[in-house]
């Protein structure tokens, strides 16, 4: 039997009742639409040696970015004021740091080509469909091997080791290598 489309399931979303919360974005309208134009007309057009610059126009917008810091010019972040990443760190190609909420990245991290940080999600459970974030931490010499996926909320120890392709719900001890989706602890790093 055909579900009838017009029958909408108990509980389910009712996005005409969707609001977002008050300075969700951190930042007035006019200002993210400023960055989301930077980004694709002076970030994402700069050459690949340029990481001075794509540093400088992330600082500019108020992200945190310590020395040295190499990201590559496909680098996408929704709002940089909630990002910091510290000395010393790579972000790699097609990186997404989707920064609904605050994204901390040490000092000698590397996060590989391809890898999304997702720091906020809906409320599937609310008819609303409220919207929520959460603060992702990624801590010092840890590597994300290419396209790993790290949910809302996550903090991932010093020194830990990301396998490709995993995807990470939960915090994950320091010093480790982890594989897998999710993500969990398969030996010492050293």
């Amino acid at each position: 039997m055909t579900p009838n489309p017009l029958v909408r399931i108990h509980g389910t979303q009712n996005l005409d009742q969707f609001t977002l919360p008050e300075n969700f974005r951190g930042r007035s309208g006019w200002y993210v639409q400023l960055w989301w134009i930077v980004q694709s007309v002076f970030f994402r057009t700069s050459p690949q040696f340029m990481y001075g610059w794509r540093r400088f126009l992330l600082r500019c917008f108020g992200a945190k970015i310590g020395k040295n810091v190499i990201i590559r010019p496909t680098v996408r972040t929704q709002f940089p004021w909630k990002v910091s990443i510290g000395d010393y760190s790579w972000i790699g190609d097609d990186v997404v740091l989707y920064s609904l909420g605050n994204i901390e990245i040490g000092n000698h991290v590397v996060i590989s080509q391809k890898s999304y940080l997702c720091t906020g999600s809906h409320d599937y459970k609310d008819p609303t469909f409220s919207i929520y974030a959460e603060t992702i931490t990624i801590n010092d010499e840890c590597w994300l091997a290419t396209d790993v996926y790290v949910a809302p909320g996550v903090s991932i120890g010093k020194g830990t080791v990301v396998g490709a392709r995993s995807s990470v719900y939960k915090d994950l001890p320091g010093g480790m290598v982890c594989i897998g989706s999710p993500a969990k602890p398969l030996k010492s790093r050293i």
